[in-house]
């Protein structure tokens, strides 16, 4: 097994960032084998979704629907509504799981990796990328 972290800078603001050209590049000759993505954080995501035709930005507002961002959370540190960020990564899990065929990632024609970051406190997030094979 291979593996390798990357950091992306998110900002002060929710986010849903496609990082799929990097997971593309990372299995790219590698044969056949799973990629497994991982985000080492409490309040971070992964989620595999078409971007670039709204639902990415849906994907925040049902977020925003579910868990606003005001002071009913139990966890208060940080920015109003930071404990809704340790809830959302039990809705949007801190990992995937891609086949990938002849070093291609085996996703369907519109699915996207994407870094799910609600948190507006942590500007920098870390994602693991691991290679395994049979």
């Amino acid at each position: 097994m291979e593996t390798i972290t990357r950091e992306y800078r998110t900002g002060d603001r929710e986010v849903v960032l496609d990082f799929t050209a990097d997971c593309a590049e990372f299995v790219a000759g590698r044969g056949d084998g799973l990629l497994s993505v991982f985000v080492p954080h409490a309040t971070a995501g992964i989620a595999i979704l078409e971007t670039g035709a709204g639902s990415d930005a849906d994907l925040l507002s049902a977020l925003g629907d579910l868990l606003p961002a005001d002071d009913r959370w139990r966890h208060r540190h940080g920015s109003p509504g930071h404990g809704r960020s340790h809830v959302m990564s039990a809705m949007v899990p801190p990992h995937a799981t891609v086949p990938v065929l002849d070093g291609r990632l085996a996703l369907g024609t519109w699915q996207s990796l994407c870094l799910v970051d609600l948190n507006l406190d942590n500007a920098v997030r870390t994602v693991r990328f691991s290679f395994l094979t049979g």
